[in-house]
């Protein structure tokens, strides 16, 4: 194997790797967040909405972080503490939101049902 044909391999390793690392991160962080009894973390899906122009000043492309509360009837007050809670962790990963602002991402929202969910950034 030549040293270019090695550095080459390298190199792909490292590109599809990457988003790997980040999602893996991510799920680490998030699956951290709440004790077991509170709230569990389900996982995230990335929303790009084709149907708004690139050029357009809404946001097109976003992250939804879905977690699922233990117990059935939450009151609002610690609806918007668990959305405060998830927020405030993923702003203080300054990496993580680098790495969300390099991919696309205009924002990320918090769900805790499949009714609604909550803007963070």
């Amino acid at each position: 194997m030549t040293r270019h044909h090695a550095l080459r391999i390298a190199a792909a390793a490292l590109l599809f790797s990457a988003p790997f690392a980040q999602a893996e991160n991510l799920d680490i962080l998030l699956s951290q967040v709440f004790p077991k009894d509170h709230a569990t973390y389900i996982g995230y899906e990335s929303v790009e909405r084709q149907d708004i122009p690139a050029s357009a000043p809404v946001d097109r492309k976003y992250l939804i972080v879905d977690f699922r509360l233990t117990s059935s009837q939450v009151a609002s007050e610690q609806l918007q503490a668990s959305v405060h809670k998830v927020c405030m962790t993923l702003l203080k990963d300054r990496e993580l939101i680098r790495q969300l602002s390099d991919s696309g991402y205009d924002m990320v929202s918090v769900a805790f049902d499949r009714r609604s969910q909550f803007d963070c950034l």
